[in-house]
């Protein structure tokens, strides 16, 4: 058990975690924020401060980007099973083609368009190398959700694991 000396108390930690996860649980089952801070004795606005803490997304407003991705098709057709609003998925070849094929000013404009249009989604989540995700964190001031798929510099195409990403698109869509 860890414990925490604050001043003249002593704070459990698991304590904090299962009261957090006590009140998720309550919530999720249906139960107002009302009737969970009678029923664990807690304020009504610490679990809406505790929900807006740990909220990802409002509405359904869902982007997915990956690159290098090996099953572009499937990450696709599970992205359209779960109305994702916006996908760009690219394989290593899409990704260079995509680079290659344009002036330098014809490609910073379409990057800009594109970073853009991202910062009208609520959430997106970015299957990439931790050095593109952290630069993609960078750019987008909105919520993005990391999908790691191997550190940088990656130069070949991985395979999205398409159970992990069915959970995380099904707690979010």
């Amino acid at each position: 058990m860890e414990l925490y000396r604050i001043n003249d108390k002593t704070v459990s930690k698991q304590k904090i975690v299962e009261y957090v996860g006590a009140i998720l649980d309550l919530r999720a089952k249906g139960l107002s924020q009302t009737e969970v801070s009678n029923k664990l004795s807690l304020d009504r606005i610490f679990i809406s401060r505790l929900e807006k803490l740990g909220e990802l997304r409002k509405g359904k407003n869902v982007a997915v980007i990956g690159f290098p991705i090996k099953n572009v098709q499937q990450v696709q057709k599970l992205s359209n099973k779960f109305g994702v609003n916006f996908t760009l998925l690219l394989s290593e070849k899409q990704r260079w083609s995509f680079v290659d094929n344009k002036e330098g000013v014809d490609l910073f404009n379409q990057i800009l368009k594109l970073v853009s249009e991202l910062k009208s989604f609520d959430v997106v989540i970015v299957i990439a190398s931790d050095k593109r995700i952290r630069q993609i964190s960078a750019l987008l001031d909105q919520k993005i959700i990391p999908y790691p798929i191997g550190s940088s510099p990656i130069k070949e195409d991985i395979v999205v694991d398409i159970k992990r990403l069915e959970g995380l698109l099904a707690t979010l869509c």
